[in-house]
Protein backbone atom coordinates (compact mmCIF):
# COMPACT_ATOMS: atom_id res chain seq x y z
CA UNK A 1 0.00 0.00 0.00
CA UNK A 2 1.28 3.52 -0.67
CA UNK A 3 1.40 6.21 1.55
CA UNK A 4 1.58 10.33 1.26
CA UNK A 5 4.87 11.47 3.17
CA UNK A 6 2.83 13.59 5.27
CA UNK A 7 0.67 10.75 6.42
CA UNK A 8 3.78 8.82 7.13
CA UNK A 9 5.55 11.29 9.42
CA UNK A 10 2.86 12.80 12.11
CA UNK A 11 5.35 15.33 14.27
CA UNK A 12 8.54 15.26 15.31
CA UNK A 13 9.38 14.57 19.29
CA UNK A 14 10.66 17.21 21.10
CA UNK A 15 11.74 15.95 23.98
CA UNK A 16 14.74 16.27 26.44
CA UNK A 17 15.91 12.62 25.30
CA UNK A 18 15.34 13.66 21.78
CA UNK A 19 17.00 16.31 22.05
CA UNK A 20 19.72 15.54 22.92
CA UNK A 21 20.17 12.45 21.02
CA UNK A 22 20.05 14.50 17.64
CA UNK A 23 22.88 16.75 19.31
CA UNK A 24 25.13 13.74 20.03
CA UNK A 25 24.34 10.80 17.02
CA UNK A 26 22.50 12.85 14.18
CA UNK A 27 19.54 10.85 15.26
CA UNK A 28 16.35 12.57 15.52
CA UNK A 29 12.62 11.12 16.74
CA UNK A 30 8.90 11.32 14.80
CA UNK A 31 5.96 9.96 15.56
CA UNK A 32 4.63 8.14 12.55
CA UNK A 33 2.37 6.03 11.25
CA UNK A 34 1.64 2.45 12.63
CA UNK A 35 1.40 0.74 9.85
CA UNK A 36 4.40 2.23 8.02
CA UNK A 37 7.59 0.32 7.75
CA UNK A 38 11.30 1.14 7.98
CA UNK A 39 11.56 2.09 3.93
CA UNK A 40 8.57 3.86 4.08
CA UNK A 41 9.81 5.87 6.72
CA UNK A 42 13.11 6.38 5.40
CA UNK A 43 11.70 7.55 1.96
CA UNK A 44 9.19 9.77 3.67
CA UNK A 45 11.90 11.58 5.62
CA UNK A 46 14.19 11.86 2.42
CA UNK A 47 11.41 13.28 0.50
CA UNK A 48 9.82 15.97 3.39
CA UNK A 49 13.38 17.60 4.47
CA UNK A 50 15.97 16.59 1.29
CA UNK A 51 18.58 14.83 4.02
CA UNK A 52 20.15 11.44 3.46
CA UNK A 53 18.80 8.64 5.97
CA UNK A 54 21.51 6.61 7.44
CA UNK A 55 19.40 4.22 9.38
CA UNK A 56 15.66 4.11 10.89
CA UNK A 57 14.93 2.29 14.21
CA UNK A 58 11.28 1.88 15.23
CA UNK A 59 9.20 0.94 17.99
CA UNK A 60 5.88 0.58 19.51
CA UNK A 61 4.96 2.98 22.39
CA UNK A 62 2.09 0.93 24.90
CA UNK A 63 -0.71 3.33 25.44
CA UNK A 64 -0.56 3.97 29.55
CA UNK A 65 -3.48 3.23 31.73
CA UNK A 66 -5.16 6.62 32.97
CA UNK A 67 -7.49 6.96 35.49
CA UNK A 68 -10.21 9.79 36.62
CA UNK A 69 -11.61 8.91 39.75
CA UNK A 70 -12.91 5.95 39.50
CA UNK A 71 -13.47 5.63 35.71
CA UNK A 72 -10.73 4.21 33.79
CA UNK A 73 -8.99 4.45 30.32
CA UNK A 74 -6.29 3.71 28.07
CA UNK A 75 -4.51 6.04 26.24
CA UNK A 76 -3.39 4.59 22.46
CA UNK A 77 -0.48 2.87 21.05
CA UNK A 78 1.98 4.65 19.06
CA UNK A 79 4.76 4.11 16.65
CA UNK A 80 8.27 5.89 17.24
CA UNK A 81 11.40 6.15 14.38
CA UNK A 82 14.73 6.86 15.85
CA UNK A 83 16.09 7.92 12.45
CA UNK A 84 20.24 8.79 12.09
CA UNK A 85 21.13 11.31 9.43
CA UNK A 86 24.36 11.58 7.62
CA UNK A 87 27.02 13.33 9.02
CA UNK A 88 26.55 17.34 7.59
CA UNK A 89 23.29 17.10 7.15
CA UNK A 90 20.69 18.68 9.46
CA UNK A 91 17.26 18.87 9.56
CA UNK A 92 15.16 22.50 10.83
CA UNK A 93 12.80 22.50 13.00
CA UNK A 94 13.56 24.80 15.64
CA UNK A 95 16.58 26.78 14.67
CA UNK A 96 15.07 29.49 14.56
CA UNK A 97 13.37 30.05 17.21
Amino acid sequence: MKYDAHTIVERALTTEKSLDQREKRNCVAFKVAPQADKLQIKRAIEELFKVKVVDVRTMIVRGKEKRMGRFSGRRPAWKKALVTIRQGDHIELFEKV
